[in-house]
């Protein structure tokens, strides 16, 4: 049984070393998701995320707006869908911080790139479900076991703020 602790932890450890989200904003308008890099420090946000200023959600991020993202890992192990808000900061220290290759190869200008943003996801709530099936799993339910029972040891909503 893992305790909504424990899942906090999965998450922030399959989300560094994962760290492909579909983030979007929460609203009608702009609310549709894309595929972004979470760049993430500790395990706590805030979280960051490089982009271009013409991106729809870079341009509707400037003010502390309400904005979510859904997560998988690549084991499919661990699932989460996070709520929090989201605004461009283009802390130049973050910048300088996060910067690598991977980074770099999108921005012809460098750090330094007029197109360049960096936005600010602040979580605050979490959705954390396991997928750990198993053989074991399987036999439980052939043999008339329910697997929600064990389901519900494997969901939490958590605080990420």
């Amino acid at each position: 049984m893992a305790t909504p602790e424990e899942l906090k932890k999965k998450f922030w450890k399959a989300l560094k070393s994962d760290m492909t989200v579909m983030l979007g904003l929460s609203d009608k308008e702009h609310g549709h998701t894309r595929p972004m890099t979470a760049q993430v420090e500790g395990e706590r946000g805030p979280i960051w995320f490089f982009t271009v200023r013409s991106a729809v959600v870079a341009q509707n991020a400037d003010a502390s707006v309400p904005a979510m993202f859904a997560f998988a890992s690549k084991d499919h192990e661990l699932f989460a869908t996070v709520h929090g808000l989201l605004r461009l900061d283009n802390d130049r220290a973050v910048i300088e911080r996060l910067w690598n290759q991977y980074i770099a190869a999108w921005y012809e200008g460098g750090k330094d790139d007029p197109k360049l943003a960096l936005l600010r996801f602040e979580p605050n709530e979490a959705e954390i479900w396991l997928n750990e099936t198993s053989l074991f799993a399987g036999i439980k339910l052939i043999l008339g076991g329910d697997p929600k029972e064990e389901y519900k040891e494997k969901t939490a909503k958590v605080e990420l703020s």
